[in-house]
């Protein structure tokens, strides 16, 4: 019945026109001021809280419009069907609507399933379709001409969505929303939102609206027991009150868990029930933020005045809708652009298209371009906001973060697209953007706690037998299984949550059987992460390429590295000969050489002019090895007067002062440090001998000696303690022990530092990442770890402290290292080449040019006596001459003049006695070995070897 009466109304009102023109032409001149009708329709869904109170809002906004308006000349006429939650129903109203009332404009239909439907008539037909709800991305403006939208896209709400989530810090969140077009549409943008962030979607529960309790009730369980604690919901009010109140049922809306809801929800809370809102207690809510005004207080006070009217068809509170001051702020633009197009009453001309389907029948709105386009150009300030359309709907405003608290949603700030979250809007000075959580009010979580809720992680730890310094399990009790988890890992780990801009409550569960020891490799208990029967590992676990490939890895927190470690042999400064150990064999032997060579160098310069270098043969020749040697302590007493000589001695003298002092130093280097010769300082010494070598049992380290080092597993024994490796290399080789050990420096740190003399570090440094905390791939925990990491181990202080709980009187092996090498501490020749070169070319330069001179002197005498000489008796004749004094040379000449001072006839002194005269003579050639004195003291005779005359001429007494 309704709907006869409903399309009659075009026929009424064309013959209400046409009578009142007639009487207008008759003389009743104020009749001439009859307003035009213009039809709008109007599909909603009268059976939804919307729909109901929708209506109503835009009954109120014809009424206050045309009161403000009376001199507009135009009028619109609601023409309302409903539409009911199906989409054939809004298409099917929208298409009589069109065909049977020839409305100009459609205001509608509610959701947004329902609206793209609609949408296509109205670009078929040419007519306006205008919504207030149906605000999916999916459904585009300015993809379709005649959709205008006076809400704000979804799309607009996902930046202040994700900057929430950036600022308490979720890494991950469980997204919830409803099967629909509404639902739906949104998802990829918040998936894109939340990866820009670093925040993971861990899982997306999609619920029907058409699911029933038990349904729901199964898919919350499943959450709970996959102990997901933060939840995003995107869903109409319908589906999100049965949700929320199911949530409750199911101790999903106590402490520790974190709700937050969209503004499709939000929007919604006043209509909810109080039963709902309680279920709701501690939700995290955004919305469009409504700017107070005279205007909408003056409409609440008369909303609240005609509630009472319709309170049995509306079921509300006395609070504000936006959905409903949006539609009432649609009525508003179109009454104005009504007026402003000067519409008159409908004109459709008859569609032309060959198509003869009825939904292709619509006959097209003349003038529905131009009412298009004035609706965009309008503008004015409405209940809900400032209406500017921008591209065909409301562009992005102010939102408003609230927190369901009792009965109503407490406001805790704001948030716009150029500053971020502020607290107060009265605060207008231009500040940086900011997501700080501080930049909000405190709130209250659900369980009526403010705390943040943490986020809970199932950590699981090997069990290890030896090297407990980093993860040590107790079980509390034999029937218990709770444990207690220590070590250093452990205390960064906790160091590290610290340092989180989010809450994390980690729950440490043993990688161990029935009988509580270790159930598997390290590769075993990451491979479980893949499983999902642990969210995270945390343990000495070394960061390695095979592992990343099922596993994500944050930066490591401790060195890096594998080394082989061996033993080492007692203390060389026992040794008796440890005081040949300051100089290599080969500086030894060359300094001898160079010993030998410079007193010979000496003596040759010295022979001839130096009486302290003459007597008997086996004299001289001590006295060239006695002269250099006895250079050592500067302790030689012979004199040289040769300046070739002195040249000599002078670098001489220069090279054994460095010789002696790096001897002095090296030498008390070797007595006061500790020098440790390892047993191998090689490993293809061990490989090619074919001996054990040790490695940490379930460690990687087997797979890097057989892949890298090539040695055989046959070669190869696990050991687990600091003790099974002492006994396997004090055994040795040949013992049922091992040559050396393969491990990670954190590990050789801790067995160096208890046996600190028996073992040592030797050979190559095998790169490795050091030890690191695993996820799973793609964690969103993992960057924030990462940056933690890098706070603690950069806080010297604070790491260093957590290293003295467990490694006190460790040693680094850097410090272990130290003479490592039997002969590193041995001074060879390369480090005094220039000394020795220097000093050898100076002693043969002097040398040769000695030996020239002597030759150029001498050996045309000797060649001129006897010209038949062969050339070898005359070498031998040189070197009889060689052997002779050189009386020329300034130190004979001072002996000699003394000896004809006493002995020359012409000094007018006493003649002397023949006594006088013996006596003078055997104490001026006394030390010679050119004259010998008869103990019968009868005559002097002269050595005739030497040929020497100095005394023939001697006279004899008077």
């Amino acid at each position: 019945m309704s709907m006869t009466i409903t399309n009659q109304k075009p026929l009424i009102s064309k013959f209400l026109s046409f009578l009142l023109l007639s009487l207008s032409l008759c003389g009743y001149e104020p009749l001439m001021m009859a307003n035009e009708l213009i039809p709008v329709g109007v599909v909603l869904d009268l059976k939804s809280s919307v729909g109901r109170v929708a209506e109503r809002y835009m009954s109120m906004a014809l009424s206050d419009f045309y009161a403000a308006n009376h001199n507009y000349s135009t009028r619109l006429s609601l023409l309302t069907k409903d539409s009911g939650n199906d989409v054939i129903a809004a298409a099917s109203a929208a298409q009589d609507l069109m065909k049977k009332e020839e409305v100009q404009a459609i205001i509608g239909p509610q959701r947004s399933a329902h609206a793209r439907f609609v949408i296509e008539l109205g670009r078929k037909a040419q007519v306006p379709i205008i919504s207030f709800s149906a605000t999916s991305p999916s459904l585009s403006p300015s993809q379709n001409k005649f959709f205008l939208r006076t809400a704000q896209d979804d799309s607009a709400q996902v930046k202040a969505i994700a900057d929430i989530v950036k600022a308490f810090g979720w890494p991950e969140i469980v997204l919830i929303y409803e099967d629909t077009e509404y639902g739906n549409s949104l998802i990829p943008h918040l998936m894109e939102a939340l990866q820009v962030i670093d925040t993971r979607v861990l899982y997306r529960s999609v619920i029907p609206p058409s699911s029933k309790n038990t349904e729901i009730i199964k898919e919350l369980n499943k959450l709970k027991a996959n102990q997901r604690k933060i939840f995003l919901v995107h869903m109409t009010a319908s589906l999100g009150s049965k949700l929320f109140a199911l949530a409750k049922n199911a101790e999903m809306m106590s402490e520790g868990y974190a709700w937050m809801v969209t503004e499709g929800l939000s929007s919604l809370l006043d209509p909810l029930s109080s039963k709902v809102m309680d279920s709701m207690q501690g939700v995290l809510g955004i919305r469009p933020y409504l700017n107070p005004s005279k205007h909408l207080e003056d409409f609440e006070r008369k909303w609240k005045r005609n509630l009472t009217s319709i309170q049995a068809n509306i079921k509300s509170t006395t609070s504000l809708n936006l959905f409903g001051l949006r539609a009432y702020d649609t009525i508003w633009a179109l009454a104005m652009a009504v007026e402003k197009a000067g519409m008159h009453s409908s004109f459709f001309k008859q569609n032309v298209s060959g198509c003869n389907a009825n939904l292709a029948a619509l006959d097209i709105f003349e003038n529905g371009t131009r009412l298009r386009n004035t609706i965009v150009n309008t503008k004015f300030v409405g209940l809900s906001r400032n209406f500017v359309l921008v591209n065909g709907q409301l562009e992005p405003s102010t939102f408003e973060v609230f927190n369901v608290i009792g009965k109503t949603e407490i406001n805790i700030g704001y948030w716009t697209p150029q500053r971020g979250f502020f607290k107060d809007l009265k605060d207008t000075s231009e500040k940086a953007y900011s997501t700080s959580k501080d930049k909000l009010k405190p709130l209250i979580w659900p369980g009526y706690t403010i705390h943040q809720p943490p986020l809970r992680l199932r950590i699981g730890v090997p069990v290890k037998n030896g090297f407990k310094e980093f993860v040590k399990v107790k079980w509390i009790s034999s029937t218990d299984d709770t444990t207690n988890v220590s070590g250093f890992s452990i205390d960064v780990f906790n160091a590290v949550l610290d340092a989180l801009p989010f809450p994390l409550s980690p729950e440490f569960i043993p990688y161990a059987n029935k009988q509580r020891q270790s159930n598997g490799t390290y590769d075993q208990l990451l491979y479980e992460i893949k499983t999902k029967m642990y969210d995270a590992v945390i343990g000495d676990i070394t960061i390695i390429a095979n592992r990343s490939t099922y596993v994500d890895f944050t930066l490591p927190y401790t060195e890096s590295g594998v080394q082989m470690v061996v033993s080492v042999n007692d203390d060389e400064r026992k040794s008796l000969w440890i005081f040949l150990k300051p100089l290599s064999l080969n500086l030894w032997l060359t300094i001898g050489i160079a010993f030998i060579f410079t007193g010979l160098v000496i003596w040759v310069l010295e022979h001839r002019v130096n009486t302290e270098f003459r007597g008997p043969p086996e004299q001289q020749l001590g006295l060239i090895f006695w002269f250099s040697f006895s250079t050592l302590a500067f302790a030689h007493r012979e004199k040289v007067v040769n300046n070739w000589s002195r040249f000599v001695l002078v670098i001489w003298i220069f090279l054994v002062l460095i010789l002696t002092q790096s001897y002095t130093a090296s030498l008390t280097s070797i007595l006061t440090v500790q020098r440790l010769k390892p047993t191998f300082v090689d490993v293809n010494e061990i490989i090619k001998n074919g001996y054990f070598v040790g490695y940490q049992n379930n460690s990687f380290v087997k797979e890097l000696l057989k892949e890298q080092l090539d040695i055989h597993e046959s070669k190869l024994k696990p050991y687990e303690t600091l003790e099974e490796y002492h006994e396997a290399l004090s055994n040795g080789t040949h013992n049922g022990g091992v040559a050396a050990i393969f491990d990670e420096i954190p590990y050789l740190k801790i067995f160096l530092a208890n046996y600190p003399s028996k073992y040592t570090t030797v050979g190559p440094l095998y790169q490795t990442d050091g030890f690191g905390f695993v996820f799973p791939q793609g964690s969103p925990f993992v960057p924030h770890m990462s940056r933690a990491i890098l706070n603690v181990t950069q806080n010297r202080l604070k790491i260093q402290a957590i290293e003295n709980n467990y490694f006190s009187s460790q040693l680094t092996c850097e410090d272990q290292n130290t003479g490592i090498s039997p002969n590193s501490h041995s001074l060879g020749v390369d480090s005094f080449g220039g000394l020795f070169l220097i000093a050898g070319i100076a002693s043969t330069f002097s040398l040769l040019v000695y030996v020239f001179q002597l030759f150029y002197s001498h050996w045309p005498v000797l060649s001129d006596n006897n010209p038949a000489d062969s050339c070898w008796s005359k070498l031998v004749k040189m070197a009889k001459h060689f052997d002779q004094k050189d009386l020329s040379s300034h130190t004979f000449k001072g002996e000699e003049s003394r000896v004809h001072a006493i002995a020359s006839p012409e000094v007018f002194e006493p003649s002397p006695s023949i006594d006088d005269i013996q006596n003078h003579t055997r104490n001026s050639i006394e030390g010679s070995d050119d004259v010998v004195i008869h103990d019968d003291n009868s005559s002097l005779s002269s050595s005739s070897r030497h040929g020497d005359a100095s005394m023939q001429d001697v006279p004899n007494s008077s």
